[in-house]
């Protein structure tokens, strides 16, 4: 295969003509005007001598120009090719009759492949004589950048054409995933759209506001846009017919009144100067500002769940692999994970939950969980944490004691409190289990940070209050001893330990969270320190550790009166650090576990002693204490790393040493 023939030399059509004369082959670029064919040669030549003085061509720019070709004659382009790719307008009548004439006179060897980003590939096939060699290549745009090919197999797609396609597209230096059955939208669009019709809901029906929910994207999701930015840089005419072709074809979703709107305002995005934001002028984009503390409140969760439906349904209806889903989010979309890795590290559960939410609130059925997701969780099969999800994790380990379940999940060691059926309540054992497990990780350099949680629908409900019964001082001394003895561990700790609430933290539940670093809650935590309504008073250190976190007032109204509060009540008094939705803790606490594991951990070690010995000591003495520990610090290869690292302008690599 060496002549190609790219009908349409605009936007994408140069860029797809670009890619194929860069790899060698004959092009013939075809439009229906010589001044459309020289703007697009113009447009070529630029974009190859920036590939140029980046370094990235083989040969020289005119070298390639030199296999470039023009013609406005549709018969003359495809004459003698091997391959046809056509990248006209996205206007199914006119890609139909494209075809219909183009078959007319290529030869009945060449492979027609349609850039269509929505027409289904087996309607315009059968516009042909050569359904078994009518194929869809969709490029991502620019085609020269991107290297994401969907190579979409139509109804009468042989398996000779899609094997010989995805075999070129290898040779452009492509990614290609195969969508094996002929769906609206392919992979990228289907997900792409539900993202962003769930952004729409959430600003139409919630009032969120666009600039927070994009803030949200970018600095809690990692994404390189928001949905709302990005639709406007893609153009919002653009987008509102993908999203409408899609529908109409059979795409389960309800469209975007935001979009419409705008759009019969004028307001296309870019192109137009403007579209949620404002821009500097027509086709001149300009990144939108956000703070990094901007939307951190917004549930990411809620906004991912339908795409991780999206995600289910292609594998199941068997339209492509959990790998070419990822690979296609990865590289057409530019996600710094794949969706298989944000569902399992958020938990499959917490997924099903989010989308059984979303169903209530909206009423809308596609948010109905697929039934792949619902036998997932069924057969326990909920992600990392259970070492199985849409992929295996062989390297989760996992450790049972009788009271704790120790699961190492690098770069993370979960303590799980595992009495559910008695509410996970303490006794010495639990303590001296936990103490063991924290030691047994310590020196394990794949741990960087130790979350505490419990299973079922609490925390900790306290302590075992049968130990209380017929108990002499003397005995209750020796037992706080234990509790004293983990909490203490904890806060002596080498590596940052997190506490993940979820549920009932009363009594010494709450005591034990409040000796960790870090106390992230679910909404429906319930929070007390309600021993005097037993006729005793906090034993392992509740009495201290709220006074010092929460202040005198509060730590009395809490332990005198024996009141239980919420999570937003708790958050206010400063018990714990942030309230998240029950099916978002999951994902928050890996999300905090993965940006400390980031850190130098010989710095946190000294943050955290220096803070900890600090709040218990005179101020002199304290800053004493902290100019020895920086003193420490700065000795490190970690700290030379980081600066080093600071000044060359590049991502440091913490070693620990």
């Amino acid at each position: 295969m060496r002549r190609v023939a790219v009908l349409g030399a605009g936007t994408m059509g140069h860029g797809i003509a670009e890619v194929f004369a860069m790899a060698g082959f004959e092009v013939r670029l075809m439009d229906i005007s010589d001044e459309i064919l020289k703007n697009a040669l113009s447009r070529i030549r630029d974009s190859l001598e920036r590939l140029g003085k980046r370094g990235e061509l083989r040969e020289g720019v005119n070298s390639i120009m030199a296999r470039i070709t023009t013609t406005t004659n549709l018969a003359a382009a495809v004459s003698d090719v091997d391959l046809l790719v056509e990248a006209v307008p996205e206007n199914a009548e006119l890609k139909r009759r494209v075809f219909r004439e183009a078959d007319e006179h290529a030869p009945p060897y060449a492979i027609f492949a349609s850039n269509t980003s929505t027409i289904p590939i087996t309607e315009l096939s059968e516009a042909t004589n050569r359904g078994s060699r009518f194929i869809g290549m969709h490029f991502m745009n620019p085609p020269p950048l991107m290297k994401l090919v969907e190579v979409v197999r139509g109804r009468y797609t042989s398996d000779e054409t899609v094997n010989t396609v995805v075999q070129l597209v290898k040779a452009l230096g492509k990614e290609p995933v195969v969508v094996s059955r002929d769906v609206p939208g392919f992979i990228v669009n289907r997900v792409l759209f539900r993202v962003i019709l769930e952004a729409c809901r959430e600003v139409n029906q919630e009032g969120v506001k666009v600039v927070d929910l994009d803030a949200m994207a970018r600095n809690v999701l990692g994404l390189p846009m928001g949905p709302f930015e990005l639709l406007d840089y893609i153009g919002l005419d653009t987008s509102l017919f993908i999203v409408k072709s899609m529908i109409e074809r059979g795409f389960k979703a309800h469209p975007c009144p935001l979009l419409e709107d705008l759009v019969n305002r004028g307001r296309l995005g870019v192109k137009s100067a403007e579209g949620f934001y404002k821009y500097p002028a027509p086709g001149q984009y300009s990144r939108p500002r956000m703070t990094p503390d901007q939307g951190l409140d917004l549930d990411p969760i809620r906004l991912m769940a339908p795409a991780i439906n999206e995600l289910a349904w292609l594998i199941r209806e068997g339209v492509a692999t959990v790998d070419d889903v990822d690979k296609a989010v990865k590289l057409g979309l530019n996600y710094p994970w794949g969706l298989s890795d944000f569902a399992d590290e958020a938990g499959i559960d917490n997924i099903v939950d989010a989308l059984n939410n979303l169903r209530e609130a909206s009423g809308w059925g596609e948010y109905e969980p697929d039934q792949l997701l619902l036998d997932y969780v069924k057969s326990g099969r909920l992600g990392r944490r259970v070492g199985r999800g849409f992929r295996d994790y062989p390297e989760v380990e996992e450790r049972r004691f009788e009271e704790i379940i120790l699961r190492i999940d690098p770069p993370a060691a979960w303590i799980v409190l595992n009495k559910p059926d008695k509410l996970n309540t303490l006794t010495p054992r639990m303590a001296d289990e936990i103490v063991n497990a924290l030691r047994t990780v310590e020196e394990d350099p794949r741990v960087r940070v130790v979350v505490i949680t419990g299973s079922g629908r609490a925390f900790s409900a306290g302590a075992d209050v049968n130990q209380f019964r017929g108990a002499s001082s003397m005995q209750m001394f020796k037992a706080m001893r234990h509790y004293h003895s983990m909490t203490l561990e904890i806060e002596y700790y080498t590596k940052p330990v997190i506490a993940a609430l979820n549920g009932y933290t009363l009594g010494g539940g709450l005591e034990l969270a409040m000796a960790c670093d870090l106390r992230i809650a679910s909404d429906d935590v319930v929070i007390g320190q309600p021993e005097v309504n037993l006729g005793l008073i906090p034993g392992a250190g509740g009495t201290q550790r709220l006074t010092r976190l929460a202040g005198p007032g509060v730590s009395k109204e809490m332990i005198l009166m024996g009141i239980q509060i919420g999570a937003r009540r708790a958050l206010e008094y400063g018990v714990v650090n942030r309230v998240v939705p029950r099916h978002t803790l999951e994902y928050e606490v890996r999300r905090w576990v993965n940006e400390l594991a980031s850190k130098p951990p010989l710095a946190l070690m000294l943050a955290k002693y220096a803070i900890n010995y600090g709040a218990e000591s005179p101020i002199w003495s304290a800053l004493n204490n902290e100019a020895s520990l920086f003193g420490v610090a700065i000795s490190t290869k970690d700290a030379q790393e980081g600066v080093g690292a600071f000044l060359e302008k590049r991502r440091p690599r913490f070693t620990g040493e």
